[in-house]
């Protein structure tokens, strides 16, 4: 026999029975979400070709990408992002579409994590992309959707908001490569004070160096921004702080208190973000659940210039998280079993199909005797078994 035939690629795994009920949850519950703010679904490929996520914005190595050739001998790559083919297909297929345009997705990427370190290859996913519009109308659209969908499963949340420009304004005013200031980011990311110091002590000590080194700390509430204010002032990054406070002070009406916090460490992987960013952290999950922002050079590779925002929902994530809830029920058991003696099967059928009108959960025995049915509904827990005929 075949080693692997009774196996999945390390990084997938199978969903099974109550898992799959979970994840119908989360997505409707979403969906719902998405359909009230006039999102529209679109779905892209699995497979594109390699060039839509080769792009210098992307942020995606091409070792993290599953790859293979079509029947010509290009390149192809398995979907590891949502955003770059919605990107594509705005340009193209709904270049001529009145803007903006919402439209969301649910479909899985895939990513290529070699170490996987507890992460999976494959991610499911719900998203929504804003294209079209730029300005803090579409902001808070943005993250009121993202705050609605995260509502809707959970209460116990956070939401972190940052600024790309904030980091890119600063680093900008520093003598160095991109290699050099990809290992800053990656250090303030992970919030790495000994590295980050390490990388900042080898530069000429100014302004942009000590405000950098002082990123990971700006983590609150609206303290932050005075703390801020004081650090980049007189530097690029200080209009970047005034637009976010009031992105902050817009969304205070939502009565969200310590769950909105100002996070000016917040440096996402992506290098297609210009904007606001934000993640999403519930309770009981280690890594974020939403990430999301602004992106307003992105459609340009596309040549179709214009201003974009979304985020993306890992529902895989939530759908497990939501399986632990002990409140939470997504038994698939049902009530009563129905047994039809020979000849009496479209009795049995129609009586099912009335007991389930009625709100009931009634299942048709498929067995072809009355003791193996019951010994099924033993097994199974079914505490009823009706015989017809």
């Amino acid at each position: 026999m075949k080693k692997t035939i009774k196996i999945t690629p390390e990084g997938t795994r199978d969903y099974l029975f109550a898992e799959c009920f979970a994840m119908d949850d989360v997505c409707g519950r979403i969906e719902r979400i998405f359909l009230s703010h006039g999102y529209k679904r679109v779905m892209t490929p699995a497979l594109e070709f390699y060039d839509v996520f080769s792009l210098p914005c992307s942020g995606i190595t091409q070792e993290a990408m599953f790859k293979t050739t079509d029947n010509r001998g290009r390149l192809l790559a398995v979907r590891p992002d949502s955003t770059l083919p919605i990107a594509r297909m705005v340009s193209s297929r709904l270049q001529n579409s009145t803007l903006p345009v919402r439209l969301y997705y649910n479909q899985p990427v895939y990513r290529n994590n070699p170490s996987l370190t507890g992460r999976s290859n494959e991610l499911m996913q719900m998203g929504v992309e804003l294209i079209g519009v730029k300005g803090i109308r579409a902001d808070l659209e943005i993250l009121t959707a993202a705050i609605d969908s995260v509502s809707s499963f959970a209460t116990d949340f956070r939401i972190e908001l940052g600024h790309a420009e904030v980091f890119d304004a600063l680093s900008d005013e520093l003598d160095i490569d991109p290699e050099y200031k990809e290992r800053i980011r990656v250090s303030i990311e992970g919030k790495n004070y000994s590295a980050l110091n390490n990388l900042l002590d080898r530069l000429m000590p100014c302004r942009a160096v000590s405000a950098i080194r002082s990123l990971p700390s700006l983590f609150g509430g609206e303290e932050v921004f005075d703390k801020a204010a004081q650090i980049c002032s007189g530097t690029k990054a200080q209009s970047a702080l005034e637009y976010l406070h009031t992105l902050y002070r817009n969304l205070a009406p939502l009565g969200l208190g310590d769950k909105l916090i100002i996070d000016l460490g917040l440096v996402q992987r992506n290098d297609y973000y210009t904007g606001m960013v934000f993640t999403c952290y519930i309770n009981g999950i280690g890594d974020a659940v939403v990430t999301g922002g602004r992106y307003d050079e992105l459609c340009a590779e596309f040549d179709a210039p214009m201003g974009a925002a979304g985020f993306a929902v890992n529902t895989g994530a939530v759908a497990s998280w939501m399986l632990r809830d002990e409140r939470a029920s997504y038994q698939d058991r049902p009530e009563i079993l129905v047994h039809a003696l020979d000849g009496h099967e479209m009795e049995a059928i129609s009586l099912v199909n009335s007991l389930i009108s009625q709100g009931r959960k009634a299942l048709f025995s498929v067995l072809p005797t009355e003791e193996e049915t019951r010994a099924y509904a033993r097994e199974r827990g079914i505490a009823e078994v009706r015989i017809v005929g």
